[in-house]
């Protein structure tokens, strides 16, 4: 081992602190992580949740998972009762990038570890490892598909939510390939509005429902998270130009994978958010083992069409 074992220190902590007993040490012995996600709303989040619970379980240790429901109060008062806790790691995906700054300082001064997963946080306090998906590569691909889906010359949207970092990158990769498409193939979309859609289906649906009243011809959006492109489904289906606009989401949660079958969609970059979600728990394991770990792992998505739907036995037929 490279430095002393933080699972030994916090056994030897209970002991010193009177928990002599078998259950007491057992206790003791059981590392909790504090974990709170940005919502529990999502699947994207709730799979990444359980799978966080699963394997720390496997790894001898208990997760609560709590989320801040977009509320960058609420998860720093939750960051706080972690901290109370004294849990043996944090395990955050923040609400906003720069607001969970304070929280993160916090609870170093505890001298409590903090991970982060899917988004990173953006100012403040020191993150051991931030695992995630390979947002600035899926936002690549996101472009990629909608040049597929829409032929130039045309105007397209963005349904944005630029309070997180992981959409920052997104929309940041979209906006590379797109400028590269355009420089070496002549590719003719030309963006022309980026609203924000707060990754949510309801704020979508209005945002898209500006969109095409700012802009009647528009050809295409590039919505952030399936909840987005969930929204904008509803908004061009209510005016009857589900066929005039092309759409690519973000996640490749169930329900956009079905509206993707059904043709609703283009498209998503999906991720995979059980991986996350096993990946920082065995990176947590190994820092309380006294093990190195990276400071940050990206997982890479992969574009998923109707022609994979059509073969995705996870659908119902």
């Amino acid at each position: 081992m490279k430095h002393l074992d933080r699972f030994a220190v916090l056994v030897l902590a209970g002991l010193t602190l009177g928990l002599g007993s078998p259950a007491a040490a057992q206790a003791a012995a059981k590392p909790k992580l504090g974990v709170s996600l940005l919502t529990l709303t999502n699947p994207f989040f709730r799979d990444m949740g359980e799978a966080i619970q699963s394997e720390a379980a496997k790894h001898g240790m208990e997760a609560v998972v709590v989320s801040g429901e977009f509320d960058a109060a609420r998860q720093r008062n939750q960051v706080s009762d972690f901290i109370v806790q004294r849990v043996a790691a944090l395990v955050l995906s923040p609400c906003d990038s720069k607001a969970v700054g304070s929280a993160i300082a916090a609870a170093n001064q505890a001298g409590i570890p903090v991970f982060t997963v899917d988004i990173a946080a953006l100012e403040g306090g020191k993150v051991v490892c931030h695992v995630a998906t390979d947002n600035l590569g899926g936002g690549r691909l996101a472009a990629q598909a909608l040049i597929e889906a829409v032929r130039g010359p045309a105007k397209i949207a963005i349904l944005d939510f630029p309070e997180v970092e992981s959409v920052i990158l997104r929309t940041r990769g979209f906006e590379e390939e797109l400028a590269r498409q355009q420089k070496e193939n002549g590719v003719q979309l030309r963006i022309v509005a980026r609203l924000p859609g707060g990754g949510a289906k309801e704020k979508s649906f209005k945002a898209t429902e500006d969109l095409l009243q700012a802009h009647p011809d528009l050809k295409g959006i590039f919505a952030i998270n399936d909840p987005s492109a969930l929204g904008a489904v509803a908004a061009l289906q209510k005016a009857g130009k589900l066929d005039q606009v092309k759409i690519v989401g973000f996640d490749g949660m169930p329900e956009g994978k079905a509206a993707i079958k059904a043709g609703h969609i283009h498209a998503d970059p999906v991720q995979f958010p059980e991986r996350i979600g096993r990946t920082a728990v065995q990176q947590i394991r190994k820092y309380l083992d006294g093990d190195d770990v990276p400071t940050q792992i990206l997982i890479p998505t992969a574009l998923y069409r109707k022609a994979d739907a059509e073969k995705d036995p996870t659908l119902t037929r």
